[in-house]
């Protein structure tokens, strides 16, 4: 069966909006391997209508990273949204109607991870139901200030830290599960 994992670039005050505008000057190739690692144990990946109409529209016409396009482009894509009708991008599925029932469906006939780049919304409704098996955030050493935050008005959510690490650049990357208890 296999796993929702998702991944955030997130700032220390839990900035997650637009990590293109501060995350760059902290990339290094400790992060580089965690990504890469990350895409090489997708088996599909996962997301909301906002985040499938911007990578749609980009990836499927990037110049700049051929080898992250080819490797989006080609993957397994599966958009939670009860508003989208149909997903023009290559391989992707729209997931509708009862999305609980059909991710518990897709995580049953899924083998390798189902991985999540973004989409907080999203992650904070799969929380909320049961669906989130783990969350990895890289926490940036930047208070960014304003912007939308992984958790907004949201219930508690008890999370139990299962790996971390500090790269040279201040960045934490730490894993964390669901924790029942």
């Amino acid at each position: 069966m296999a796993k929702i994992i998702s991944n955030f670039f997130i700032s220390v005050d839990g900035v997650v909006e637009s990590p293109d505008k501060w995350h760059f000057p902290y990339w290094n190739d400790e992060m580089g391997a965690v990504v890469e690692a990350g895409m090489q144990s997708a088996a599909a990946m996962l997301m909301g209508r906002r985040l499938y109409d911007e990578w749609a529209a980009y990836w499927t016409t990037a110049e700049d990273d051929q080898d992250v396009a080819r490797s989006l482009n080609d993957m397994r894509k599966y958009v939670v949204s009860n508003t989208l009708e149909k997903a023009d991008w290559n391989n992707t599925t729209v997931i509708n109607g009862d999305v609980a029932a059909g991710l518990r469906d897709l995580k049953k006939q899924t083998d390798g991870d189902i991985q999540m780049s973004g989409s907080a919304t999203t992650v904070r409704w799969l929380l909320a139901n049961g669906l989130l098996d783990e969350l990895n955030l890289l926490v940036h050493p930047i208070a960014v200030g304003r912007g939308r935050r992984l958790f907004e008005d949201t219930p508690t959510h008890p999370l139990k830290l299962v790996r971390s690490e500090t790269f040279q650049t201040g960045v934490l990357n730490l894993t964390y599960i669901p924790d029942a208890d």
